[in-house]
C-alpha cells in the first residue's frame, strides 16, 4: 500500500481532501472566483472572503451544487492547482478515492470519477464510494456485520439519511435541504420581522453562534444589514430566539424525514437501531441541541461526533488502507453509461 493516496469529498460548501502521505486532512472552501467568465482569479477560502463583497467583474461561484458537479471544468483546475500547492505526496500515479452522494443518476457519478480519471494528474486508480456508507466507516462502526446502522449526514445543500447494513444501503433518502436553506430562512426571517436586509455570511454565523435545536436560547449577537425603510446600514441585536423562530421549520422537516425512514426500516433492523441510536454527521449537523430535538421526537439516542464534517473523508482512507472495507469502494473504468 503506498502512501500516494488521496480520500476526496466534495461538498457543497467545503472540499475536505485527506492526504495519507502527511496524514492531514485539508479543508478548503468549495468555492471560485472567476474573471472575464472563465478564467480563475482565486479559489478556495480566498474566494469565499470575496463571496458577497466582489465587483461585478468578479464572479464568485460555488462549483457543486445540491451534492453534484454544476461546473466540472474549474472544478477540476481548482483541484489539480490545490493539490498540487497544498499536497505533500506525489500526485501522478496516486490513488484516489472520492465520495459520492447516493441518489444522483451513473451521469453524475461518473463526472466524479472523470474528475480525476481524465486529469493531469494520470492517476494509477479511481474509486467512488457512497457518502453514507464512508460516513459509518468514519465513525469507527463495522458496516459489514448484519447489523442495522442509521446515518443521517446534514450538509450545506442537502441531507443524507441512510439505513445501512451488510456493507449496502437498505434505505436512503436525499433531501434537498441544509445549511444553506437554515440561512436562508434566517434572511427571510429577518427580513419580514425586523425589515432587515443581511447577508448570507452574517445569516451563517447567526445560525452559528444563536442556532439552536430547542427553544430556550438567551445569547444574543449584534449584527449589521440595511434597513428596508431608510435604506441605510444599520446595528441590531438578535436573539437566539429570533434564529429558533426562523430554523425551526426546516429542522422539522429534516425531523420527519428522519421518522418516515424509521417507518420504512425493516423491523429486525429497526431494532439495531434503537439499540445503538441514531449517528448524525455533516457540518450542520453541529448545531446546538440539535440532537436533543432529533432524540425528543424520534424516541432514539442520538450519536453526535468530533468533527463532524471531517467523518467522510476519514472513512475514506479506512475504506483503501484496510483490505476488509475495501469492497465498498467501486471504479467506473468500465461501466458503459446508455
Amino acid at each position: 500500500m503506498t502512501n500516494n493516496v488521496y480520500g476526496i469529498d466534495l461538498g457543497t460548501c467545503n472540499m475536505k481532501i485527506y492526504c495519507k502521505a502527511s496524514n492531514k486532512i485539508m479543508n478548503e472552501k468549495n468555492t471560485i472566483a472567476l474573471v472575464n467568465k472563465n478564467e480563475m482569479y482565486a479559489y478556495g477560502d480566498d474566494a469565499y472572503a470575496m463571496y458577497e463583497k466582489a465587483p461585478e467583474t468578479i464572479q464568485v461561484t460555488f462549483p457543486v451544487v445540491g451534492g453534484v458537479i454544476a461546473d466540472f471544468n474549474n472544478l477540476q483546475v481548482m483541484l489539480q492547482t490545490y493539490l498540487e500547492t497544498h499536497a505533500k505526496g506525489k500526485l501522478r500515479g496516486a490513488e484516489f478515492i472520492v465520495a459520492v452522494p447516493t441518489d444522483i443518476t451513473d451521469v453524475e457519478k461518473r463526472a466524479f470519477f472523470d474528475m480525476f480519471y481524465k486529469s493531469k494528474l494520470k492517476p494509477k486508480s479511481v474509486l467512488l464510494c457512497e457518502k453514507p456508507i464512508a460516513d459509518a466507516v468514519g465513525l469507527g462502526l463495522n458496516v459489514n456485520e448484519p447489523t442495522g446502522i442509521m446515518v443521517v449526514d446534514i450538509g450545506a445543500d442537502t441531507t443524507e439519511i441512510s439505513v445501512i447494513s451488510l456493507g449496502g444501503l437498505v434505505l436512503s433518502d436525499l433531501l434537498h435541504s441544509g445549511g444553506n436553506k437554515i440561512d436562508e430562512s434566517i434572511i427571510t426571517y429577518v427580513k419580514r420581522k425586523y425589515n432587515l436586509v443581511i447577508g448570507q455570511k452574517t445569516a451563517q454565523s447567526m445560525k452559528e453562534t444563536l442556532g439552536s435545536g430547542i427553544p430556550g436560547n438567551t445569547q444574543t449577537m449584534v449584527v449589521v444589514g440595511r434597513d428596508v425603510v431608510s435604506g441605510l446600514p444599520i446595528e441590531m441585536e438578535m436573539s437566539g430566539a429570533v434564529v429558533y423562530e426562523a430554523i425551526k421549520d426546516n429542522l422539522n422537516t429534516i425531523c420527519n424525514s428522519i421518522k418516515m425512514i424509521l417507518e420504512k426500516t425493516p423491523p429486525e433492523l429497526a431494532r439495531d437501531i434503537i439499540h445503538s441510536g441514531i449517528y448524525i454527521t455533516g457540518g450542520s449537523s453541529q448545531i446546538h441541541d440539535l440532537d436533543q430535538l432529533f432524540r425528543d421526537i424520534t424516541g432514539i439516542e442520538i450519536n453526535t461526533c468530533e468533527e463532524p464534517e471531517e467523518c467522510v473523508v476519514r472513512g475514506l482512507l479506512k475504506i483503501v488502507s484496510d483490505a476488509k472495507f475495501k469492497h465498498l469502494a467501486f471504479s467506473m473504468k468500465n461501466k458503459i453509461l446508455l
